[in-house]
């Protein structure tokens, strides 16, 4: 049975520990987290034991999922990956682009499974669009939380837009060809709400608005393309797909003819894909440990973290030139 261990019990290091308690093929070994309150509030609700010591429970594991703050990501994953354990990493991948560029080249080194824990890929809603063909030539996101101090020791960029920043990446594939982006820190030290805009060598064009300062909660990203108009709202789980279609095609309940200039005639029909009913985190977790179970990739590979991570602080670094030349 593969054996895990889990470094860091704070909010989303508990959930994670939860979901690994219900994953019937794997082994939670323990956790290790030096905040004693937050050991002594997972002991409290889990049957798990508390590891003392960092390195114990690395070599007492077959894989490490590291549920830890940002800054401390490339120092347990690196002592992980020079004992050739498999790592799920929480995003973002590490705290600077060259720590990250680091692991990767650890992780290929140590020829381990490297899952980077970009929630979102298992998000429902995304899920719902896996038979369909996407070719996007505009994307708009928008991803808004209320105020949170947890989470504020990184940009809003890193902190909530990179989870969109994966999802482009992953739909587009193509090469990136410019970027521009403005931000503002308005309750804590780095940047918490932002705008991006990526041009991709295709011609997509996409436009990113990230804010943790929002009276409301949002999560959506909309696609817009030759054929179709796609809408996911990953907070409520759902999605919609509009589509132009001729006049003389079979007409579903949802389809409503419309005039389109010139006397000619189109079909606008809608369509509501099934979303699957699935827990994201215990998908994400289970599929990371049925890579290492039956030597699979993982779905969010390590180079898919960097990469997002490359994106963000590209962005990053063009929100520091907008803020210096506006002088904000």
């Amino acid at each position: 049975m593969l054996k895990i261990g889990v470094f860091g019990a704070g909010h989303l290091g508990r959930i994670h520990i939860q979901q690994w308690l219900e994953i019937k093929e794997i082994e939670l070994v323990g956790f290790y987290d030096p905040n004693d309150i937050q050991a002594e509030t997972t002991l409290s609700q889990y049957p798990i034991s508390r590891f003392e010591n960092f390195d114990e429970l690395i070599n007492s594991c077959d894989a490490l999922d590291i549920v830890s703050t940002t800054t401390s990501h490339y120092a347990i994953a690196k002592n992980c990956l020079l004992k050739s354990k498999h790592v799920f990493i929480e995003k973002p991948l590490a705290h600077t682009l060259e720590e990250a560029q680091e692991l990767v080249k650890l992780v290929e080194e140590a020829n381990v499974k490297c899952q980077i824990g970009h929630v979102e890929r298992f998000n429902p809603a995304f899920l719902s669009l896996k038979n369909e063909t996407i070719n996007p030539m505009f994307i708009e996101a928008h991803r808004l939380a209320q105020f949170n101090p947890r989470g504020t020791d990184v940009s809003v960029i890193l902190d909530l837009m990179i989870h969109d920043i994966d999802i482009i990446l992953y739909l587009v594939k193509s090469p990136v060809k410019r970027i521009s982006a403005s931000g503002v820190a308005v309750l804590s030290e780095t940047a918490d709400i932002a705008n991006a805009r990526i041009e991709f060598d295709n011609g997509c064009v996409a436009n990113l608005t990230s804010s943790r300062i929002s009276l409301k909660r949002m999560r959506k990203v909309r696609l817009f393309q030759r054929d179709a108009y796609i809408g996911m709202d990953f907070l409520e789980k759902k999605t919609e797909i509009i589509r132009l279609k001729e006049p003389n095609t079979a007409s579903g309940l949802m389809d409503f003819p419309i005039e389109i200039g010139n006397g000619e005639k189109k079909i606008i029909s809608v369509q509501l894909p099934e979303v699957p009913v699935v827990n994201a985190i215990n998908m994400e977790l289970t599929d990371f440990a049925m890579a290492i179970i039956n030597n699979l990739p993982t779905r969010v590979s390590v180079h898919d973290g960097y990469q997002a991570m490359d994106v963000a602080y590209k962005i990053l670094k063009k929100m520091s030139q907008h803020n210096e030349l506006h002088n904000v």
